[in-house]
């Protein structure tokens, strides 16, 4: 008879030395290519009788049969196909072309186990007997007649090796999915078979082999183009986070690998973008880098006579390390482009990874993150916002698709759903920033690169300011000039000065006793603590969350950030600003939701090392006590403020006016250095009050998008119902109410700019932050410095203060005396990215801004040597 052998390995040799023992014409052998140089032992042997010998790399593509592999395979004239360990895939063409048909060589008695590991389950469910079984191949699973079944003892110490040398014939076919089965069922078979052999399927015209399956499906929404499979419950869907299958109990599973006919391996979620076998068409510029590229590959495969389209890094014998040195190699040949090591095991040929590192190189959007936006057309623009967790470069859902509702504070309307972070979040947050500071680009790239970085992300957020900071004046209700200048603008600054300080950070040699004879060295590394975690308040969402992680990321450090629950958005649009500037994945992790569950989650996790926090003082000691009894974490607190202002009778009047209007009412008051209390000299008193009066008269509130707006809506409702209730009390105890004090009579979160007087020491108004615009104005006698300084500093908190005067004699004896961590002398506000930014007693401690703030992110090495 004229057979056809299709298979590969010794037992496949075996097989066909068995069927020319019996006299058999074996017209010919298809087998795999070689690799690394190495023939197959099936096609060796039959080259050395004579034999023709085909290695296809493949027999089809997109589900259709190559027909010059069929010309060539009907030009034999076989009347039966044997398949011995066949690892490739053979369509039916081929299958049902003899005249006697195909057999197959099982290494089970079917149809108790099918698939490629039935010899595992022989031993695995405890079989008494094993054997093998020929039959007829057909387009199903192991389901073709039977031909002929042989059986033996299984041993007490059998192993797969000993059954396979004492009695079977080789693996026939690789691992197919049943698909009627619960998805749970079909998630072990997947797992069971992963790495090796692979379970697979047909499906989009190509046999589809899938890995790294898992049933943590939460979250997921199975929305996406569908992949009909047959025989399959339902049809698959790609996603975002992959591929999700269905058993026929309805359940989901979530395949995250797959590799198509060909050998490629690509993400689930880019199951149609891999099939894509349009090849880009490379200028003589990328040319000569794949040129370079090649040279690296021969480098590091010196085994290899020629690198071509289709050397396979892998089956070349790269291991591992040689992934890392490949990784480097091309960064450095590529003027430091990012590239990890997944990207070498997705693109195993070189062909392609040539087409993967031009995509990169062009910025092909294909290799971006899926951003699942929501859009809004505001303030002429069309503004394009994420709402989902940022996790390791990646926008996702919350666990168990959780959102909440973020409100508009001009009109009460909702804006969008948000993900809201559960604890499991927090800790996949962790562990991708973790990763990135000890395994990932972060850390081995120089200083100076990291400093280019946030230039440029600097440069991203000043090209976006508009969009900043009108969704600034969308979600925190900011007056949008304002959050031009100061929200957003501060925040460019911000990441600008720290992108400076970058390969400006360094130790210092310091002379110690000798250890005589010998002599010593001693230096000092100042070094990045790990992952840092950073809670920021909701008053500046932007610009608190950039003080704080442009030093913590000028540092060296890789941060989780949670923003402020009722201001996500801003923070995460910072987040997509970072992938298109090219942070490595997981270096920022941001994590909207609430402070009890979030942010008490990063103050216990083990792995975080430091916290940044700004907000109240209560929450503040409750965050410091965790951090105490988590790991004894580093901690930097900038909490409540009552910050003194005391406007001298010898003042320039209407400056003082003007400054001290600003000092109460700037940014709604909702500021945290906003003076909390005015001591007035007593002789102008009266004349200050005025003047006020009058300038609070001439301020239009109204909605914050208006170009002429100078007070917007307070933050949120229950923030406006606590200075509703402020006042009351401030009333109830006796101080003048002189004007406001109310809740402006309109949609949304409005409050009347109020100004009190006749507040004496003991008043809660007098004591307390409102953190509202409402001036407190206290008087205090002329010329009575001392005692004026007295009451300024009989408080707990000590975050700013401030003093207007024409003495220079004057301002320098009050700014000695005042307890504050900042003064401010005839200005109010006025802070700089370069100026250290802290307080004193409750207020906190430890500094944003300035080079101060690096030192809350870094810890310090002392190294000696002996010589």
């Amino acid at each position: 008879m004229k057979i056809a052998v299709i298979g590969q390995s010794l037992f496949g040799q075996e097989v066909y030395n068995h069927l020319k023992e019996e006299g058999h014409k074996v017209v010919g052998v298809f087998t795999v290519p070689d690799q690394d140089g190495k023939v197959d032992p099936l096609g060796l042997k039959a080259e050395q009788d004579g034999v023709p010998v085909f290695k296809f790399t493949r027999w089809r593509a997109k589900g259709q049969a190559l027909p010059d592999v069929v010309a060539k395979y009907q030009a034999l004239g076989a009347e039966l196909n044997v398949l011995p360990f066949c690892s490739q895939f053979i369509p039916m063409e081929i299958i049902s072309a003899p005249r006697y048909g195909s057999i197959i060589y099982h290494p089970s008695l079917l149809p108790r186990h099918r698939g490629a590991s039935s010899i595992n389950w022989t031993l695995i469910h405890g079989d008494k007997k094993a054997g093998f079984t020929i039959f007829w191949a057909d387009d199903g699973l192991d389901t073709g007649d039977l031909l002929l079944q042989k059986e033996c003892d299984v041993l007490p110490d059998d192993t797969v090796n000993t059954l396979y040398s004492r009695f079977l014939f080789p693996e026939g076919v690789k691992g197919m999915i049943n698909w009627e089965q619960p998805a749970e069922a079909i998630h072990n078979w997947i797992r069971g078979n992963d790495k090796v052999p692979g379970a697979w399927t047909e499906a989009c015209g190509q046999k589809l082999t899938f890995f790294n399956s898992t049933l943590n499906t939460a979250g997921l929404v199975p929305e996406g183009e569908a992949v009909p499979i047959p025989g399959a419950h339902r049809p698959g869907v790609v996603t975002k986070a992959g591929l999700l299958l269905f058993g026929n109990d309805d359940q989901m599973l979530l395949v995250k690998n797959i590799q198509l006919e060909d050998g490629k391996m690509i993400p689930a979620s880019q199951l149609f973008r891999g099939m894509d076998n349009s090849a880009l068409e490379l200028t003589e510029e990328e040319l000569a880098t794949a040129e370079a590229v090649r040279g690296a590959w021969k480098r590091i495969l010196p085994s290899v006579p020629e690198v071509d389209d289709s050397t396979d890094f892998f089956k070349s014998g790269a291991a591992s390390v040689d992934v890392v040195r490949l990784v480097e190699e091309v960064k450095e040949l590529c003027d430091g482009m990012e590239l990890e090591n997944e990207d070498v095991y997705m693109a195993t040929t070189f062909g392609d990874f040539i087409q993967l590192l031009v995509r990169k190189l062009r910025g092909d959007k294909e290799s971006e993150c899926v951003i699942d936006y929501v859009e809004k057309a505001v303030n002429k623009l069309t503004l394009h916002m994420p709402h989902q967790l940022f996790i390791g470069g990646e926008f996702v859902d919350a666990e168990g698709a959780r959102t909440y509702e973020t409100i508009n504070p001009t009109d009460g309307s909702v804006i969008c759903q948000v993900a809201l972070a559960q604890v499991s979040d927090v800790d996949k947050a962790v562990a991708a920033a973790k990763d990135a500071f000890e395994h990932g680009l972060w850390g081995r790239i120089s200083a100076r690169d990291r400093g280019r970085l946030l230039y440029r992300l600097a440069d991203l957020m000043e090209q976006h300011q508009e969009e900043l900071a009108t969704i600034e004046a969308l979600d925190a209700g900011a007056v949008y000039t304002l959050a031009l200048k100061t929200h957003v603008g501060m925040s460019i600054q911000t990441f600008r000065y720290f992108a400076g300080w970058c390969d400006k950070i360094q130790g210092s040699t310091i002379p110690i006793n000798q250890a005589r004879p010998n002599r010593n060295l001693t230096l000092t590394r100042r070094e990045p603590i790990g992952v840092c975690g950073i809670v920021i308040p909701w008053n500046y969402p932007l610009m608190m969350l950039s003080w704080k992680t442009a030093a913590c990321l000028a540092a060296g450090n890789t941060v989780v950030i949670k923003p402020a629950q009722v201001t996500p958005l801003t923070a995460l649009k910072f987040a997509e600003l970072t992938l298109k500037a090219g942070i490595p994945k997981g270096v920022v992790n941001i994590l909207p939701g609430s402070g009890s569950l979030v942010g008490q989650r990063l103050s216990d996790h083990p792995d975080v090392r430091k916290i940044g926090f700004t907000g109240s003082t209560e929450v503040g000691k409750h965050i410091m006590k965790s951090c105490a009894l988590s790991n004894v974490k580093k901690v930097s607190l900038e909490l409540g403020g009552k910050s003194p202002l005391i406007i001298f009778s010898d003042c320039d009047l209407s400056r003082a006016v003007q400054m001290g209007m600003s000092a109460v009412f700037f940014n709604k008051g909702e500021n945290c250095i906003a003076a909390g209390r005015l001591f007035v000299e007593n002789s102008i008193h009266d004349q200050f009050v005025q003047k006020v009066v009058e300038e609070v008269g001439k301020m239009k509130i109204g909605n914050p998008l208006d170009r002429d707006t100078n007070h917007g809506p307070q933050n949120h409702q229950a923030h406006l119902r606590k200075l509703v209730e402020y006042c009351q009390r401030g009333v109830k105890e006796g101080a003048t109410l002189v004007c406001g004090g109310n809740q402006v009579p309109r949609p949304g979160f409005f409050f009347e700019p109020t100004v009190f007087t006749d507040v004496e020491d003991h008043m809660f108004i007098a004591r307390e932050e409102s953190f509202g615009p409402i001036m407190i104005i206290s008087r205090f006698a002329d010329g009575d410095m001392d005692t004026v300084l007295s009451r300024a500093n009989a408080t707990e908190f000590g975050l700013a203060s401030g003093v207007f005067t024409r003495d220079i004699n004057k301002a320098l004896y009050v700014s000695d005396k005042l307890e504050a961590g900042t003064v401010f002398i005839n200005t109010y506000n006025k802070t700089d990215v370069a100026a250290p930014f802290g307080g004193f007693k409750q207020s906190g401690f430890g500094k944003d801004l300035g080079e101060a703030a690096l030192n809350e992110y870094l810890r310090v090495k002392t190294v000696t040597f002996e010589y």
